[in-house]
């Protein structure tokens, strides 16, 4: 249950594509209007009604990459030895995690299972250009399941960086994994390990 709402979680936050939102629009009504498209988008479109992957796959790497700070994301997941990778590390490290979130997730959709979405009212100064949006998720029979997200103000709109399912972070459930992978095997055997995932990804699913 836990890996479905967080599934469902990043959907909605990679849902933010779906229409163009004002770049002034404050985060907690972004987040509002984006899950409410979301939720419409699962209920209509029957090729994610019927478990479509490479139409879901499709609509989420069209629409979603100028929405997620993926460099900021991965920076945090690599934790300290991001400062000593090289500007083309970062670059392939950002692009394969990228990857493995958006194909990872992918199939989120499928299992949207008629949840709904409080947003709670933002708390934070006009001025902030770091905030967290707290939501809750209810669900039909289960306990609600706090899902907070953390934005942050770039020149073209607000931009999520992390995703919070319970108090757990989304990045840092990473972050042990990749520092084990660095340790053994450096930054590049952290990006070989990434890529062969995705690439085994796409194996699987032929």
């Amino acid at each position: 249950m836990f890996e479905s709402l967080k599934r469902f979680a990043v959907i909605v936050a990679l849902g933010g594509c779906l229409t163009a939102h004002a770049a002034d629009e404050t985060p907690d009504v972004l987040i509002k209007n984006v899950t409410s498209e979301v939720i419409e988008l699962i209920k209509t479109d029957k090729a994610i009604q019927a478990g479509d992957t490479k139409h879901i796959q499709e609509v989420v790497e069209s629409k979603i990459l100028k929405y997620f700070d993926f460099n900021k994301m991965t920076g945090s997941a690599v934790g300290r030895e991001w400062r000593n990778a090289t500007p083309d590390q970062k670059a392939q490290l950002s692009k394969e995690f990228q990857t493995l979130l958006v194909r990872s997730y992918s199939n989120a959709l499928t299992q949207y299972k008629n949840q709904t979405v409080d947003v709670k009212p933002l708390k934070a100064a006009a001025a902030d250009t770091e905030v967290t949006v707290k939501t809750e998720v209810k669900q039909p029979g289960g306990k609600p399941v706090a899902i907070d997200y953390d934005l942050i103000k770039a020149a073209d709109g607000w931009k999520v960086f992390d995703i919070y399912v319970a108090g757990v972070s989304l990045v840092a459930n990473y972050r042990d994994t990749f520092g084990q992978e660095i340790k053994a095997n450096g930054i590049d055997g952290l990006i070989k390990s990434l890529h062969d995932k995705n690439t085994a990804k796409v194996v699987e699913k032929k």
